[in-house]
């Protein structure tokens, strides 16, 4: 079974700050721009919706006035996709080829690419490994993380660095070329992010 990320730059605390903002504008926004995305999350979820869990419409209204939220970890899921589509409205998608789809450990082997490159401030496999934030309740899929402006800054900081070294000696560290491809459109990510003061977040689905 395969997975995808989305990513998107834009204002992570502003997003964030979508949680709870009771802004019913905003929902009626959403509603009438995803109005045909809506419908056909409720059928691909029609099971678990007769099962108790929200529909994607009651999730999202759920997740801008802060609740209620389900107890049943089994409907967890619809609230961060909820979150998912605020931060598709409010963000500039990003290009993600290199990693939609992928499969098995693909997202830890970009890290270690990332990594050799000394880049340890980001992360892609924390995209698959977190929740969206509180007070949304925990939930596996999807996964979702951000990239602070503050760790972006140092992400670069830290790949100009190992740049330099690189130089000096004439050697580059050794990478499988799709590691490399998947390195650049992370570092790409950084670039667009770093240069509008925002930030990143990606969801694993």
């Amino acid at each position: 079974m395969s997975s995808s990320l989305s990513v998107y730059r834009l204002d992570t605390t502003a997003a964030r700050a979508l949680i709870g903002s009771r802004d019913d504008q905003l929902l009626e926004l959403i509603h009438t721009r995803f109005a045909d995305d809506l419908a056909r999350a409720d059928d691909e979820h029609a099971y678990e919706i007769e099962q108790g869990a929200p529909t994607a419409e009651q999730a999202l209204r759920a997740v801008i006035h802060s609740g209620p939220f389900s107890e049943n970890q089994n409907h967890t899921f619809q609230y961060g996709y909820a979150y998912k589509r605020l931060c598709s409205l409010t963000g500039v998608f990003l290009p993600n080829d290199c990693f939609t789809p992928h499969r098995g450990d693909w997202l830890a082997v970009v890290d270690q690419g990332l990594e050799t490159l000394g880049i340890t401030a980001v992360s892609v496999e924390a995209f698959s490994q977190k929740s969206p934030p509180h007070p949304l309740p925990y939930t596996w899929t999807p996964g979702c993380a951000e990239w602070t402006p503050a760790s972006i800054t140092q992400a670069l900081e830290q790949f100009d660095a190992t740049k330099r070294a690189a130089d000096g000696s004439g050697q580059a560290p050794p990478l499988e070329s799709e590691v490399v491809d998947a390195v650049q459109q992370c570092i790409g990510w950084m670039r667009q992010a770093h240069a509008s003061g925002q930030g990143v977040i990606g969801f694993r689905s």
